[in-house]
């Protein structure tokens, strides 16, 4: 019996295209999504002593690599309730932001958010935009009673 050669069948370009694409598409995400991040890191501690005059210091971090964001635009503030304290830059390590937020003196926890107010480049005009931390909690720790 004479082995028979078959000519290898492959598929044709109208159904590997489909499937390239996607391949391509998978492949091109963790670049874009790479290449466009940015944080919000809390430097404020957990627990604080209580304050004499009721004012508590509250400090971010914002790192971005984002291109379009305009940095002359950026103004972040800390977000209690539905009030909202701006915070300023300071003035020795750039791209950190300081507030000082009161409390009443009966107040325990202090919950609260940072929010980035920015404008990002977009064609044909330059579009408002906005990121927001996830919550924290500040606690304030009583001093114990000196001379005890």
């Amino acid at each position: 019996m004479a082995a028979v050669w078959m000519w290898p069948v492959f598929p044709s370009p109208d159904e590997i295209m489909p499937k390239m694409k996607k391949i391509l598409f998978l492949l091109a995400l963790p670049l874009a999504l790479a290449g466009c991040s940015s944080a919000i890191t809390n430097l404020t501690p957990s627990r604080l002593p209580r304050n004499s005059d009721g004012t508590y210091h509250l400090e971010a971090a914002w790192r971005t690599t984002e291109q379009a964001i305009r940095p002359e635009t950026i103004k972040p503030s800390v977000v209690v309730g539905l009030e909202s304290y701006p915070m300023r830059p300071e003035l020795v390590v750039s791209d950190r932001w300081e507030a000082f937020v009161p409390m009443p003196a009966d107040e325990k926890l202090l919950h609260y958010r940072f929010r980035f107010d920015f404008s990002r480049n977009k064609i044909p005009a330059p579009v408002a935009d906005n990121k927001w931390s996830q919550g924290f909690t500040l606690e304030i720790v009583d001093k114990p009673a000196e001379g005890k």
